[in-house]
């Protein structure tokens, strides 16, 4: 009998976890660019917008835990919802994310990437403000853009979605390509593990 995961995991847990069972999966959830600029060693990179389109292909040919990982654990509740729908089990999500394994002083392989999702959202939603308020002066009605920026940040921030992250997850920089798609997937369903591990 398959021992049941937690809902979340610290640092020292997903520790543990690997110390008890080498099977175990670190499945970060976050854009390509975010996971080549920092990511947990031995962790495999599978987008949540990768989960989110091949979402009825998804089933596991394994039964190995897996703890998914994003920025914060924000995107990684919703990996997780979604591949719970999709019938997979053992999942938890790594409690605040590669933030906070990073301040319980877990390692971290860095390379060079793009800036971390939540930092474009704020330069984005920053500029959109700051272009607001300085272009109303030059036309009144432009002061609705901070508006609009800080209602949806508002919505945000209540129903733990971001639209602004999703779009920005459309850039070129923020995606996968169609061709690594396949392979990034078996990472997650794979019983062999054969996909990229970083």
């Amino acid at each position: 009998m398959t021992q049941a995961l937690p809902k979340t995991v610290d640092t020292a847990q997903v520790r543990a976890l690997r110390d008890a069972d080498p099977q175990i999966r670190l499945i970060d959830v976050r854009a390509p660019g975010e996971f080549a600029s920092s990511h947990i060693p031995g962790s495999y990179n599978v987008p949540l917008d990768l989960l989110r389109e091949h979402r009825d292909e998804l089933t596991a040919q394994h039964g190995d835990p897996v703890v998914l990982v994003c920025a914060s654990g924000g995107r990684a509740e919703q990996a997780r919802t979604l591949l719970e729908n999709a019938g997979l089990d053992r999942l938890s999500v790594l409690r605040g994310g590669i933030t906070g394994w990073q301040q319980q002083g877990g390692e971290l392989n860095q390379g060079r990437g793009t800036w971390a999702m939540e930092r474009q959202v704020r330069l984005v939603a920053g500029l959109l403000v700051l272009t607001g308020v300085v272009a109303s002066t030059a036309y009144d009605p432009l002061k609705w853009v901070a508006g609009f920026v800080g209602a949806g940040l508002t919505f945000a921030a209540v129903s733990n979605t971001c639209a602004m992250s999703r779009v920005l997850g459309l850039l070129p920089h923020n995606r996968t390509s169609r061709t690594d798609g396949r392979a990034l997937l078996d990472a997650l369903t794979n019983g062999t593990g054969s996909a990229r591990r970083a």
